[in-house]
């Protein structure tokens, strides 16, 4: 038989996409079918440019193909991050709540480092820092004495840094002043930093939670749709109860839990690279397993992550081939595949 976008299509029809369950045709991800001689140029649109499973499809597409005899068979990947039925915020897809139960276990390193690997992936990313009484992405982004400032419309700009818009409470109050804030004056800031500004087109906002289960979680999910929720812990057990707290409080307020991602797992020494496990073992794998999510990985404690957030240089843009960042990069990847299957459950299909 002669050679033809049908055939094509026919062989693409038993390709599945791992994450949603479903043929490549179906899902509508063919976008394009060049044809020359023996030779096929395939166009592929995926639910989100940090897809995890990229290699793995691509492999699927050529051995499918493999029956119809092509001398050459070139695929190429496009499409961006799907969108939810209703936007949470005018031109924002996704709002991602990043939290820990407790303080110190490094969850606005995992937040801001979560941003950036997104943003390398390919995605628009915006992040909100709504730790109000201890803003840190000011810092860690190097914004640090800047001020904000708003458009024609009084809608308040983020600043931006490593192509990441940022915004944070530090770059509105002078440095070193405590938020002395009750309830009502909290709940009324975030309402502010979400109707308020101008965020432009993002894929996602990810939203640096405080510690705790308390007035700033109530309202971001009372303010806004919440795609899901990032539980960010370090595997010792006293950090472990206080994660549970926290993806229970999503589940109370009906957010999914999109997964678990183990910080500190281990202190690797920064003269001959050995391995410590100084808060335990496995505790971010088994709490992902209880909560029947994704496990999003590990990532070390160096020196190097630690610097790099004092700088103002976060370590996937200071050293994104690094040990460290490539942790972020893959957890990164992880969550945009969660998202990606959140946004089809809820979507119809076209």
């Amino acid at each position: 038989m002669a050679l033809s976008e049908e055939r094509v299509l026919e062989a693409l029809r038993g390709v599945m996409d791992p994450e949603l369950g479903k043929d490549l045709v179906s899902l509508g991800m063919v976008g394009e079918i060049r044809l020359e001689g023996n030779k096929a140029d395939l166009l592929i649109h995926l639910t989100t440019p940090a897809c995890p499973l990229k290699g793995q499809i691509e492999a699927d597409i050529r051995r499918a193909l493999s029956p119809l005899g092509l001398e050459e068979v070139r695929v190429r990947f496009g499409g961006g991050v799907r969108p939810p039925e209703q936007y949470p915020i005018p031109g924002v897809k996704h709002v991602v709540a990043v939290a820990s139960g407790k303080g110190g276990v490094g969850k606005s390193t995992v937040a801001a480092n979560l941003a950036l690997a997104l943003s390398r992936e390919g995605a628009r990313v915006g992040l909100l820092d709504a730790d109000l009484y201890g803003p840190s992405q000011a810092k860690m982004f190097g914004l640090e004495g800047e001020r904000l400032k708003v458009d024609g419309n009084r809608k308040i700009l983020p600043l931006e840094a490593h192509g990441i818009k940022v915004l944070s409470i530090a770059n509105i109050v002078p440095p070193g002043q405590a938020m002395i804030w009750r309830g009502p004056i909290l709940h009324g800031t975030i309402k502010q930093f979400l109707e308020d500004v101008n965020w432009g087109e993002l894929d996602y906002l990810v939203v640096d939670l405080p510690p705790g289960t308390g007035d700033v979680q109530l309202s971001l999910t009372q303010l806004t749709r919440v795609s899901g929720g990032v539980i960010v812990t370090t595997p010792q057990e006293v950090a472990l109860m206080d994660a549970e707290r926290a993806a229970d409080m999503f589940k109370k307020v009906q957010v999914p839990v999109l997964g678990v991602l183990e910080n500190m797992s281990a202190f690797l020494c920064p003269h001959c690279g050995k391995p410590t496990p100084i808060f335990g073992e496995g505790g971010g794998r088994r709490l992902a397993e209880r909560l029947k999510t994704r496990f999003l990985g590990e990532v070390p404690l160096t020196l190097s992550l630690r610097e790099s957030g004092d700088k103002g240089l976060p370590i996937v843009a200071a050293d994104p081939e690094g040990l460290e960042a490539q942790a972020f990069i893959r957890a990164a990847r992880e969550l945009a595949a969660a998202l990606s299957v959140q946004a089809f459950i809820s979507l119809p299909m076209a």
